[in-house]
């Protein structure tokens, strides 16, 4: 018997059963009422949720925040009332009854799917299945990073519960076998299953052995009956002493103690129905008023609630304890404040580039940029999915994390990109670092679910993705990125960077890094590129999203707008109009998402008025109408790509300064 179980038992007037009838009862209460939820899930799960929060988990509801609480992810989000039901009968803050009442309802904090900013103790947003157990995947490896680091100051699990439809998406199996192979030991899987998804049992397409899915990925394994505490409890300690992740299946009845319809599909994703409730509460002995919790019951959850509190303030005192600057670097990381001279850092490194004005590939510069930041921004950590030599996002002074040892800041996610955006996810909501990961542009779709949710959760994280246009030639159209650019741009709150040499480049990190609220695509080219810009200013300038590169020489009649690598083709052909006499300025819109964000006037400015508007980039046409008017045309692709080099296919495919000026001149 462990310290929290002694603390339970002594002088509990309720039994861990009636504990969990008081999640089974507000569950099926809240769906009942919104006419809509899940209640299977949480009557399924009651049991082994009730175990591992009275038993195990660390945590003070007083305190939702403290950093060395264990984790929660409740992958499969759907069962959200087993997660709000926990959080009230704890005592959370913010989530008191009135908001299981309003479950589903416009407002509330208890939405259909977890949201993780909506009330204290949701650690992450699930509901699109498999996001859960992969996000506890970083979450699980921030942790060891973190406690290398920070060894006096993070001690910490990080508990999943997953379903089988979590374990069907391939995203889980990404993370799962990227789990074993560092041996995350800290991260306990509890596996409701309970053979049945929304078409019926499970076996209509799906009769994997999941436990011997996990163990072939280098995880421990168990099978427990999922309704009996003491095998749960059993299960867990021993995960808890195991030098690997651990899986504990644990076989449940869907449904629990709904008499007419526990085990079938159809107490998955409905209300039961008033009768079929009133049968329930029968069979739970449970005749209480719906979300009226006896004060007896209430009592012992609240009492779990407080359990972590003196672990808690030992921590505090801990913290305390720490040298002056080892405390105050912990709390500049765990608060996402950047380092106070990273500025003129960044300035220093603009002066650099713009004097020795290298013609690089912007993804050669992301990789200079890099060495620049690995050593200023300590907090700052990532990899690629197996493209480090492609993506250049190992600093040379980056060690490789491993498993045993979790040191070092850089890590190699393997072919996994959709894992990897997950898990960079998870590092961010652990919080203490800034997370950033390597793939080619064309597989942002593979990790796209990932990055939604980063957008929905205000998360800081730089997604680093190369080969951004046609531009990386001989590979071809499968790899060639035509309408990735204006996909990612349609995304709420995604910022979308497409520099045009090093010098932006530089600022473009700059500005992913200072986005407290939201993450970052930095789209980079694999050909190189010209030097445009000096670096002499001090201000940021791809901090406003757009401006003028290059002003007309005078009589501005045209402004050329572009992104990226076709910035140079923009210069190019503004200078053969000027040698004509037609002034033509030269506009970089870097991020368009900033550009939006900034004054009417300022737009206006930039964008031009009463000239012709003629924009170019690599990529569809999707989204620049907003910048372009009547007089004004777009060069770039209507088409995929081909195989050929990159110089061949801009001219194949009319990407040229000529066909900038011909537009220009038809139109003027």
């Amino acid at each position: 018997m462990n310290d929290r179980t002694q603390a339970m038992a002594h002088g509990e007037s309720a039994t861990a059963r009636e504990m969990a009838n008081a999640i089974r009862a507000l569950a099926m209460d809240a769906v009942e009422k919104a006419n809509s939820g899940h209640p299977g899930m949480p009557m399924g799960m009651a049991d082994v949720a009730t175990v591992l929060f009275t038993r195990f988990l660390k945590f003070d509801a007083a305190a939702p925040d403290w950093p060395d609480r264990d984790r929660f992810v409740l992958s499969a989000g759907h069962g959200s009332m087993l997660l709000y039901s926990v959080l009230y009968l704890t005592g959370y803050p913010g989530m008191g009854i009135e908001e299981l009442k309003n479950f589903r309802q416009l407002g509330s904090r208890t939405a259909g799917h977890p949201e993780y900013g909506h009330a204290p103790g949701i650690e992450t947003t699930t509901g699109p299945l498999g996001q859960g157990i992969s996000t506890a995947v970083g979450m699980a490896l921030a942790e060891r990073m973190l406690a290398s680091r920070f060894p006096e100051l993070v001690d910490h699990f990080t508990y999943v519960m997953a379903s089988d439809g979590d374990l069907m998406e391939g995203v889980s199996q990404e993370a799962i076998s990227f789990a074993g192979h560092l041996r995350l030991n800290r991260l306990i899987v509890l596996y409701d299953d309970n053979h049945v998804s929304i078409d019926g049992p499970t076996e209509l397409s799906f009769s994997d052995d999941a436990p011997l899915r996990f163990k072939a990925c280098g995880w421990a394994v168990e099978s427990v009956d999922g309704h009996d505490p003491a095998q749960v409890a059993s299960a867990i300690e021993r995960a808890k002493t195991s030098d690997k992740p651990t899986l504990i299946a644990c076989r449940t009845v869907i449904g629990f103690g709904a008499p007419n319809k526990e085990g079938t599909a159809a107490t998955h994703g409905a209300p039961l129905g008033a009768a079929e409730v009133a049968a329930a509460r029968v069979r739970l002995n449970w005749p209480h008023p719906p979300f009226e919790i006896p004060e007896s019951i209430l009592a012992a959850w609240r009492k779990v609630g407080r359990l972590g509190a003196e672990a808690r303030t030992d921590w505090e005192a801990k913290l305390a304890s720490q040298p002056k600057d080892i405390r105050s670097e912990w709390k500049r990381r765990l608060a996402g404040e950047l380092p106070k001279n990273l500025g003129d850092t960044i300035t220093g490194l603009k002066t650099r580039l713009g004097k020795e004005a290298p013609k690089w590939a912007t993804r050669r510069a992301s990789g200079e940029v890099l060495e620049t930041l690995s050593a200023a921004v300590p907090e700052l950590v990532g990899g690629s999915a197996d493209l480090t030599g492609s993506n250049l996002t190992q600093a040379k002074k980056q060690a490789v994390v491993r498993a045993g040892d979790f040191s070092g800041g850089y890590i190699h996610f393997g072919v996994r990109e959709h894992g990897m955006a997950a898990g960079l996810s998870g590092i961010a909501l652990h919080r203490g670092f800034i997370p950033y990961g390597g793939t080619f542009l064309v597989f942002a779709d593979y990790c796209r679910p990932a990055i939604r949710l980063a957008a929905m959760m205000n998360l800081r994280v730089i997604y680093v993705m190369t080969h951004d246009s046609i531009g990386l030639g001989e590979d071809g159209p499968t790899h060639q990125p035509v309408e990735h650019l204006a996909s990612l741009r349609a995304m709420p709150n995604l910022c979308l960077f497409r520099p045009a040499d090093a010098v932006e480049t530089a600022e473009c990190w700059e500005a992913a890094l200072m986005r407290r609220n939201g993450p970052s695509v930095l789209a980079l080219s694999r050909q190189a590129v010209p030097p445009l810009r000096k670096g002499d200013e001090h201000e940021n300038l791809c901090q406003r999203g757009g401006y003028i590169l290059r002003p007309a020489a005078k009589n501005t009649r045209v402004h050329i707008m572009a992104t990226g690598s076709e910035v140079g083709l923009a210069v190019e052909a503004a200078q053969i109009l000027e040698g004509d006499g037609i002034g033509a300025a030269v506009v970089s819109l870097p991020c368009f998402e900033l550009f939006d964000r900034q004054s009417e006037k300022y737009r206006a400015e930039v964008l031009g008025e009463n000239v012709v508007r003629v924009a170019i980039e690599a990529a569809s046409p999707f989204g620049w109408e907003r910048y372009l008017g009547r007089e004004s045309a777009f060069i770039g692709m209507t088409s995929f790509g081909a195989s050929a080099p990159a110089e061949a296919l801009y001219r194949h495919f009319g990407i040229t300064a000529d066909a900038v000026v011909k537009a220009a001149k038809e139109r003027l």
